[in-house]
């Protein structure tokens, strides 16, 4: 008679909660800063200095994958964030409708400085844009790639604004989560000061 533990093949149940244990501890070492520095962000929560953000949270934070925006080939710009994406980084959208005004060119400028300032976290910060109507020359921002609409037949944009009259510069998380944006009327020392801050107290993208 053949032994029945000679003809097992699966794995037993005590090795099936070892593998479920190690998935949990992988995702929360994995995870877990980001889902904790976006916390502290949001609430101030361990935030000594009680350090406000200068931006205007998404509250709640709206997915990327819902704007239907699609890069140059035709691809989802969704498909560049998420927990499976191995270069997914943190990312600043310039978005604008109708004719690139001068409000939307200073946005453009903004987004680049402000990258640069972030020093050596710039390269976890990226940038694009949303110019349906782009200026004539972006050939100083070689690093802003230009997205457009993809199947959706009007992009709602988190915060109702009128991009025409109030372009946005938009920061969306590794994950593809809008999450915070800001008007003309934002300088760029706030959006350095948000966003060199939000580096400090993540530690994914």
């Amino acid at each position: 008679m053949t032994d029945p533990r000679q003809t097992q093949t699966g794995p037993t149940p005590e090795q099936v909660r070892r593998g479920r244990r190690t998935a949990l501890l992988l995702f929360a070492i994995g995870f877990g800063p980001l889902v904790l520095a976006t916390i502290m962000y949001y609430t101030g929560w361990m935030n000594p200095t009680g350090q406000s953000n200068n931006g205007v949270l998404i509250d709640p934070s709206v997915p990327v994958a819902e704007l239907g925006l699609v890069n140059a080939d035709g691809q989802p710009f969704a498909d560049r964030f998420g927990p499976m994406h191995p270069d997914a980084s943190w990312l600043m959208l310039v978005a604008n409708e109708g004719p690139c005004s001068e409000a939307c060119q200073q946005q453009i400028y903004l987004a680049r400085q402000v990258n640069v300032a972030l020093g050596k976290n710039q390269d976890r910060m990226s940038r694009a844009a949303y110019l349906p109507e782009p200026p004539a020359d972006l050939s100083g921002y070689p690093d802003m790639p230009l997205l457009r609409a993809g199947e959706t037949e009007a992009i709602r944009w988190p915060g109702d604004v009128d991009l025409q009259q109030a372009p946005q510069i938009y920061v969306i998380d590794p994950f593809g989560n809008v999450m915070m944006r800001y008007g003309p009327a934002m300088d760029g020392k706030a959006i350095l000061e948000d966003l060199k801050h939000l580096m400090k107290i993540s530690q994914i993208g």
